[in-house]
């Protein structure tokens, strides 16, 4: 359940109640595809850093180990030793980035697999079984996700075929959770706007899908090649559309600029690899902008990444040292990257939680974006 608490403008600062516990929006869920953080980052250190979601993927964990195997242990919580929720996307995107290796129809797509070429159908039905298998908290419904350069005509079919899928979603969803066997009968299920940069398409398919009376709804298809602009002008247009009393998630995005400017424009729940991907290359986020570690003017410097920062990286060690550490190749200077940059990210959504609380969201956006901007800044 859902429960809405405060709202700034269309800034929105909600509570969201599941069998795992409480997620507290607006949120970043940490991604950790194949059931793990890349850079080393075990469970234990995502307790630490203060992470509430965490993010994987069921396309990634049917391929390998097998979504069954998965069953057998017990679901993803015990396979991955984490007790807090967690949402499973449900594949679309992945399967959909196969361009070469892909052919859609009405009931589903068949592919190879991007390991070991075999042979893959997956649909509605099968996608809400792999995530009944992994007990998540949350299952993404299984849509397509057209490329944001694709023609009129093309999205407007796609649309339709993702809204399909979606009722089939919601019966097989409803199917599955009623089953003795099933881990999480308490699963929740979020469906996926799509239409590409086209206002009216979105705005038609929101809904079409609120109607459905889902437990939340995504924005999808977005940060895949249009401008931060155009992304802007279509969440303005589409969020209002969208359940005001659920939670929204806006998929894959983004950078700490693209995160305040969404929640001010009424999204609830984020996700995106950045943090962790720019930790591993040893870029860093901070109040005063990004920095890059590889660069040579760290090598003596004996300051944390970020001043008063109390992530695991900047308690313990020096910018120097982990600098030493990246340029060795030594994996620890990737893991304090990505644990430094996550900490970053959660305690910045910590951040946007309370200003909306306080009801000066915009003015604290305007002072984080300021700061992160700032001409010291390294170029990355």
């Amino acid at each position: 359940m859902y429960e809405l608490l405060k709202k700034d403008g269309a800034a929105k600062r909600g509570r969201l109640s599941t069998v795992h516990g409480i997620i507290e929006t607006p949120v970043f869920m940490n991604v950790g595809t194949a059931a793990a953080i890349k850079g080393a980052v075990a469970t234990t250190d995502l307790r630490e850093i203060g992470t509430q979601v965490e993010l994987s993927n069921t396309y990634h964990l049917h391929v390998r180990p097998g979504d069954k195997v998965v069953k057998k242990i017990g679901g993803l919580h015990k396979f991955m030793a984490w007790d807090r929720p967690i949402l499973t996307d449900s594949g679309g995107f992945q399967v959909f980035s196969l361009a070469g290796l892909r052919k859609i129809k009405e009931e589903g797509v068949y592919f190879n697999s991007h390991i070991d070429g075999r042979k893959i159908f997956m649909g509605p039905e099968e996608s809400m079984q792999i995530q009944s298998n992994l007990a998540s908290t949350i299952a993404m419904a299984f849509d397509e996700c057209p490329s944001s350069v694709a023609d009129r005509e093309y999205i407007e079919k796609s649309v339709d075929r993702t809204t399909r899928w979606l009722i089939r979603c919601k019966a097989e969803m409803e199917r599955l959770n009623r089953l003795p066997d099933t881990l999480n009968p308490q699963q929740m299920l979020f469906g996926i706007n799509q239409g590409g940069v086209y206002e009216d398409i979105r705005i038609r398919h929101a809904k079409e899908i609120a109607a459905l009376d889902l437990d939340g709804y995504a924005v999808g298809g977005l940060a895949v090649g249009e401008s931060h602009e155009e992304m802007y002008r279509i969440l303005e247009a589409v969020v209002p559309y969208l359940p005001q009393d659920k939670p929204a998630y806006l998929m894959g995005v983004g950078t700490p600029e693209n995160i305040l400017e969404a929640v001010d424009r009424g999204i609830d729940f984020f996700d995106c690899v950045y943090p962790s991907r720019n930790g591993r290359h040893g870029h860093v986020y901070t109040n005063h902008g990004k920095l890059n570690l590889f660069n040579a003017k760290y090598e003596l410097d004996t300051c944390p990444i970020e001043e008063n920062c109390q992530c695991p990286a900047c308690r313990n060690y020096s910018r120097a040292y982990i600098r030493h550490l990246l340029k060795a190749k030594e994996m620890l200077g990737m893991r304090l990257c990505v644990l430094h940059n996550l900490y970053f990210y959660n305690q910045m959504m910590g951040e946007i939680r309370a200003a909306i609380e306080a009801g000066r969201y915009k003015e604290y956006k305007k002072e984080k974006i300021a700061g992160m901007r700032r001409s010291g800044a390294d170029d990355l």
